[in-house]
């Protein structure tokens, strides 16, 4: 199983890799579409902040999140990508406390060890992340260490993403495809996808 010493670091560079993502998202793309069909850009810049750096966040407090941010267009300040950033940086300095990496988090049947949180939550990082990057025309670049460390992540969840509609069928890629690329295509998502 994943541990702390093998997640944080994954979590903190698909972090830091969504933030220079996100800064760099043209205005005028937000209605563009992306590798996600039923979302266009400003759906799945949403769907990032609210979950990678506000959610990521709150789990690590064990706290709800409040309604007022699930129901917010966090596109709609033109800061947006800055402010995502900050709390990116909030939320990853909440896991670096390792009372944080203990126990479970959520309630009843529905909780779930600290460290598959961590690791499912940096699974959306990093396929959102490149999502948002293809998109937008922007070179998504992970080092071969936290590639891995997708991939691997990918093959031990995927059946149960794809009973929930997380992920498609897997997308065939030739044997010489790189690491990332396999964890793309494993979770359903076409590598070589443009709009």
């Amino acid at each position: 199983m994943n541990n702390d010493s093998t997640v944080y670091p994954a979590m903190r560079e698909c972090a830091a890799e969504a933030a220079r993502i996100a800064a760099a998202v043209p205005t005028d793309r937000l209605t563009a579409p992306t590798p996600s069909a039923e979302w266009d850009v400003r759906a799945l810049a949403n769907h990032l902040v609210l979950h990678t750096s506000h959610g990521l966040e709150h789990r690590a407090h064990r706290t709800e999140m409040p309604e007022t941010l699930t129901a917010r267009d966090f596109t709609a300040d033109a800061d947006w990508p800055e402010r995502y950033g900050v709390a990116l940086d909030r939320a990853v300095t909440a896991w670096a406390d390792p009372a944080v990496w203990e126990g479970e988090i959520g309630a009843g049947g529905g909780a779930t060890p600290a460290t598959a949180v961590a690791a499912l939550m940096t699974l959306e990082m990093a396929l959102h992340g490149w999502e948002l990057a293809r998109a937008t025309g922007q070179e998504y670049r992970l080092s071969e260490e936290t590639a891995a460390f997708v991939l691997g992540v990918v093959e031990e969840y995927a059946e149960m993403y794809r009973e929930y509609d997380g992920f498609a069928d897997p997308v065939r890629v030739p044997a010489t495809a790189g690491t990332f690329a396999r964890a793309l295509a494993a979770s359903g998502r076409d590598p070589h996808w443009t709009p």
